[in-house]
């Protein structure tokens, strides 16, 4: 096993792409590799001007709960996506974008956050990616 986590990123919800981000900046706070393998509604949020895009997975109220629990993070001083990602990048971590998923939805490259992204991958690059990893997610 290698000291590693790997998630994939299927969901484009906030709060979920919070939650891959939190776990993925922590390992790489405790010394271990992290790559996310971003596929589906979860690309949707490499898209530029994307990452702050998605709906709340639960309570989304057209809106309104996504703004409250924003609200609710500011006073809590968490940080924003976008300043999340930018931590996982300079911390060292790896964005693999799914071309399948790419094909599939109609996403090009040039409407992605191409500065993000370190590898474009199907499965095979997901399992060479996970198959040591000592943390593997599904989010």
């Amino acid at each position: 096993m290698s000291n590693k986590t790997v998630i994939i990123v299927h969901s484009g919800d906030m709060d979920k792409l919070y939650s891959a981000l939190i776990i993925a900046n922590g390992s790489l706070s405790m010394g271990m590799e992290a790559s996310l393998y971003f596929t589906f509604w979860g690309l949707e949020r490499l898209k530029k001007g994307g990452l702050e895009k998605g709906p709340l997975s639960k309570m989304n109220f057209l809106g309104l709960g996504k703004w409250m629990v924003k609200g609710r993070m500011k006073k809590a001083n968490v940080a924003p996506l976008e300043k999340m990602m930018t931590d996982f990048k300079e911390l060292g971590g790896k964005i693999i974008a799914c071309e399948m998923t790419m094909e599939i939805m109609g996403i090009k490259q040039e409407q992605l956050r191409t500065e993000w992204i370190d590898e474009y991958g199907a499965v095979g690059t997901y399992v060479h990616e996970a198959k040591d990893a000592e943390i593997t997610l599904f989010i």
